[in-house]
């Protein structure tokens, strides 16, 4: 499948547990035709919402009502993150 059609899925922590429990691939190639949100990609995916504290796009921080795009990299996190390391890599504030 043309990577221009898919998106880098990763994932940290609780959530790779997720991927390990159903045998997915890491990092996994999902196929995204057109744009949407992290958490709708979350959603298509089936990772529980409440599982995911913050979200990687293309290697910077957003929120999970930002867009994702064919062809970007995405890294869910889950909470647990250490506090000095949240401010660090913009956490606080990120799930909405």
């Amino acid at each position: 499948m043309d990577n221009g059609a898919c998106v880098e899925v990763r994932a940290f922590s609780f959530i790779k547990e997720i991927f390990d429990r159903r045998g997915w691939p890491f990092p996994m190639e999902v196929p995204l035709e057109q744009e949407c949100t992290a958490a709708e990609l979350a959603e298509k995916l089936e990772i529980p919402p409440e599982k995911i504290e913050a979200v990687f796009v293309n290697g910077i921080i957003r929120k999970l009502n930002e867009s994702v795009k064919p062809g970007d990299r995405v890294a869910f996190v889950p909470p647990g993150t250490p506090g000095p390391y949240r401010v660090i890599l913009g956490i606080v504030g990120k799930k909405e």
